[in-house]
Order: structure tokens, then sequence, then C-alpha cells
């Protein structure tokens, strides 16, 4: 089973399980992570589970879609180049080691 670390905006790193295709959003939010709200449920429609990519794995992600690159651009926190919304990050083996740092704010 793949895991992910999430960074917070302390430092602390929390390591989450997750199964293969599930998105990180969910992941996050069924181990009760501090720090993604997930307000639509993973529909791609509040940019309330924004996350910074490690650079280190930018590169591996799909590229982002329409309606994700117009959410980000009303997020609350700043968006940076390696934003993303957790919800729209599948996890695939591939992804197994993945670090996602959580941005200052949410809402």
């Amino acid at each position: 089973m793949p895991t992910i670390s999430f960074i917070h905006r302390d430092g602390n790193s929390e390591r989450v399980e997750v199964s293969d295709g599930e998105s990180a959003m969910q992941a996050a939010t069924r181990h009760g992570l501090d720090g993604i709200l997930a307000e639509c449920g993973g529909n791609a429609m509040c940019a309330t589970c924004h996350v910074y990519v490690d650079d280190a794995w930018v590169a591996r992600l799909p590229a982002m879609a329409e309606d994700e690159d117009a959410l980000l651009e009303g997020a609350a926190a700043e968006r940076l180049p390696n934003s993303r919304l957790s919800c729209q990050i599948k996890i695939t083996p591939e992804l197994d080691g993945l670090v996602l740092r959580l941005p200052e704010r949410q809402v």
C-alpha cells in the first residue's frame, strides 16, 4: 500500500497509507488529517484541499486540468507553481512516498 507524507506548516510530518486509486484528499480526510478541509468532498469545486507538491514529485504527477487550474486561482493561501488540489491527485504505486506540504490556510 502506498504511503504519502503531509508536511504541516510547523514542519511536522504525517505519513498516511493510501489505497491504490484513492485521492490524496480522501486519504487525508480518512486519517483525520488537520489542514485539509475538503468542503466539496473531492468534486473539484472549492479549493479547500490545496497542497504544495514537493519539488521532487511535481513532474511525476499527471498534468493539471483546466478546472483545477481555475480553482487554484481562488485558493485562500498563496498559489505557487507547485500548487495542486489534493482531490485531483490519484495515488498509484508510482507515487509511493509522495510529499505534500500544507498551506497556511484553506479558507
